[in-house]
């Protein structure tokens, strides 16, 4: 089911007007009860995410493929859930984040950049024979992140 629901989603981002949208996540997570999760380059509307769920609810029920008393929810992925593409790093450029990298201690600092494959975080660091920290640009690849999460900062 999780297939055929990403191969509809791959046709919809086809049209003009949701080409700029992906997905990050299909999960069924009860024989009656489905969570999608997408993102657009251009940010995601309620209007998006409400034609989007009425063009897979068509094709639910003219298939049958869940039972006749379902849920299907919509929505961005949020504030707090990891990161899981490399495309939604470049859609939080500037916004701060906190990196788990496969190998190494979590990275807290501003996300500056992607370019290529590798995501660039700005970090102030302890300079060597200084008081002050300064700010530092470190490269990630993006295969050696574990994990991802966008900070909230209330400043």
């Amino acid at each position: 089911m999780v297939d055929k629901i990403e191969k509809l989603l791959e046709e919809k981002y086809k049209e003009e007007e949701f080409q700029d949208c992906f997905t990050v996540a299909v999960k069924l997570n009860t024989p009656t009860r489905m969570e999608i999760f997408i993102d657009c380059d251009n940010g995601l509307t309620l209007r998006k995410c409400q034609r989007i769920s009425r063009y897979l609810e068509t094709y639910i029920e003219e298939n049958n493929w869940m039972p006749e008393q379902y849920s299907i929810d919509v929505s961005s992925p949020g504030i707090g859930r990891p990161l899981t593409l490399l495309r939604q790093y470049k859609n939080n450029i500037g916004r701060k984040i906190e990196i788990t990298p496969v190998e190494g201690k979590k990275m807290e600092g501003n996300l500056v950049g992607v370019e290529g494959e590798n995501v660039l975080i700005e970090m102030k660091v302890r300079v060597e024979g200084k008081k002050k920290k300064e700010p530092k640009t470190f490269e990630i690849p993006f295969q050696g992140i574990k994990k991802g999460v966008i900070k909230i900062s209330f400043k």
